[in-house]
């Protein structure tokens, strides 16, 4: 059964490589992939109490990733939609890449890296 879920991977992996001249997008094939393989697992003979651990282990990462990163967008969105990106690039006015690296540094690790752990998780 590793076999056959190795197998369909490797067509969704394909498909995904192919995304520009399949026109499928490759968000779609990714999960139509992952549930494949799961379906796959399922009939592979594994107890059911042993699938719905692993499927609950397998969800609840994938989640946690998602609330993050969704978390971070809004972060960043809220930041764009007030100007805040324009406002520092418009502060550097600098030629010099040795000088604009360091700049780019402090800037980084100072204000801003210092201003989003502040803030309330919520």
């Amino acid at each position: 059964m590793q076999s056959v879920i190795l197998i369909i991977f490797l067509i969704g992996y394909l498909f995904i490589i192919f995304e520009q001249r399949i026109r499928i997008d490759k968000a779609a094939t990714a999960l139509l992939t992952g549930g494949l393989c799961w379906v796959a697992f399922m009939f592979s003979g594994a107890g059911t109490g042993q699938v719905n651990h692993l499927l609950y282990e397998q969800v609840s990462e994938i989640s946690g990733i998602l609330f993050f990163l969704l978390g971070a967008m809004t972060i960043v969105e809220l930041i764009d939609a007030h100007d805040g990106f324009d406002i520092i690039t418009r502060l550097i006015s600098t030629t010099s890449k040795r000088k604009l690296l360091w700049i780019i540094c402090f800037i980084s690790f100072s204000f801003l890296l210092s201003w989003i752990t502040s803030l309330p998780p919520s």
